[in-house]
């Protein structure tokens, strides 16, 4: 089994394998590519991101600087948005549904390194996926460790820090980030009350 192949797999792995470091060189040279471009060259920001990522769907836009490792283990659905200075450490695959928005300063982390400290002076490295349901919002600010998956419709607040899975239809917070409440009707109405209401 390559290096590659473990990384892929979620088993421990040597990251300094000479495939990984040709492939992280390829991912780097096109994020400086993409973060140098002049802000009014959307079409060819475009182009970029889609040979840098693994498959991006319809109505894709993402802002500039961003930065991946490898860049073919991100798959982002249709409608997509993200801010500025996003970070995804794709050693593992990062799944990305539809109806998407991501906040400025976000980090998706599907690498990590052993707690056992004689694992990490062999230089073994770990990664577990991350997955992102469909219409979810990710505030400014968060981070999302490996392994976790977030529900569909779900919004986690700013500066949460995502250690475990989140379930559908949730407002999270917190860190750990953690569910504060439901989604519920009353969420939609908040929107259109008339001003001279309560909140109650």
């Amino acid at each position: 089994m390559t290096q590659k192949e473990k990384m892929i797999g979620g088993k421990l792995y040597l990251a300094y394998d000479e495939e990984l470091i040709r492939e992280r060189l390829h991912a780097q040279s096109l994020c400086f590519e993409l973060n140098q471009l002049p802000p009014k060259e959307l079409a060819q920001r475009s182009e970029l991101f889609r040979k840098l990522f693994g498959s991006i769907g319809e109505d894709f836009y993402m802002e500039t600087p961003f930065r991946c490792d490898y860049g073919y283990n991100i798959t982002i659905g249709k409608r997509f948005y993200c801010n500025y200075n996003c970070v995804m450490l794709d050693c593992a695959p990062i799944t990305i549904g539809d109806y998407v928005m991501i906040g400025p300063n976000v980090s998706l982390f599907a690498a990590g390194h052993p707690v056992c400290h004689d694992l990490r002076y062999q230089e073994l490295e770990y990664a577990f996926p991350i997955a992102i349901g469909d219409h979810v919002w990710i505030g400014g600010g968060v981070i999302i460790n490996p392994g976790v998956t977030i529900g569909s419709r779900t919004v986690i607040g700013a500066g949460s820090i995502v250690t475990k899975d989140l379930p559908d239809d949730c407002v999270c917070a917190g860190n750990p980030c953690r569910v504060i409440r439901k989604i519920t009707d009353r969420d939609r109405k908040y929107y259109f009350k008339d001003k001279a209401v309560s909140n109650d």
